[in-house]
């Protein structure tokens, strides 16, 4: 697909979402789906960034995950601890800059030490960014922002938008596109204040097949939709 007369979203968000269900549908147990979905998320960022996408958030694990079975939240932070290590090299050989935004509590040490080892790393690199949100809430970000402008005594009076975005997990430029594969409508606590002028995409397809088609098809959807951010229509 010709990009070059396209709109790309500068920040584009993904609910990653699926793995277990696309597991079931092939009679293999939930965890073989998270395998897939984790193969899956190297492909679709790499090709993400190199189609011009600036800033990719992946929503990967929110703080309610945690309520389920132990061996599963166990696989899961195997994998993430996996990526964390494994995958430094690809990080770099293709000049990504890796954020995290979540909550340090309840994650194991070995993997907060993992991850902001990987984010050191990576911190000069230029070639896009790839935000990992894992232990993620977007009410526990905005409550969390609360706290750190209370303990920086800011006056509130004088808060504005641009002051509290500077309090978020990363200050990043607001969500152009969200999209969640799998075909739920939901947003999941997911960049409640970065998702506010975003639109939405929910193609069915489960995230172990989301595919590069399936992202062409979603950036075609994107540029057909009018952002009139609160205005009149421009067409």
């Amino acid at each position: 697909m010709d990009y070059s007369e396209l709109k790309i979203p500068k920040h584009l968000a993904i609910i990653v979402d699926g793995n277990g269900r696309w597991a079931k549908e092939r009679g293999l147990s939930r965890l073989k789906g998270h395998d897939a979905g984790f193969d899956n998320l190297k492909k679709i960022g790499e090709y993400a960034l190199k189609r011009g996408v600036e800033v990719l958030s992946l929503y990967v694990f929110s703080t309610e995950n945690f309520k389920r079975e132990e061996k599963e939240v166990s696989h899961l932070m195997d994998l993430f601890l996996l990526m964390f290590k494994k995958d430094k090299n690809y990080f770099m050989r293709n000049n990504i800059k890796v954020l995290f935004s979540g909550r340090n509590e309840p994650l194991p040490k070995n993997v907060i030490k993992a991850r902001d080892e990987l984010v050191e790393l990576t911190k000069n690199n230029t070639g896009g960014i790839i935000n990992f949100c894992m232990n993620y809430g977007g009410r526990a970000e905005i409550i969390d922002a609360v706290k750190k402008i209370n303990a920086d005594n800011i006056d509130i009076n004088n808060l504005d938008e641009k002051t509290f975005s500077k309090y978020l997990y990363n200050d990043l430029p607001d969500v152009d596109l969200m999209i969640r594969t799998s075909g739920e409508l939901r947003l999941s606590n997911f960049l409640l204040w970065q998702n506010s002028y975003a639109e939405f995409y929910f193609p069915e397809v489960k995230f172990p097949d989301f595919s590069e088609k399936d992202f062409d098809e979603a950036i075609l959807v994107y540029n057909k939709r009018d952002r009139r951010f609160g205005g009149h229509s421009k067409k």
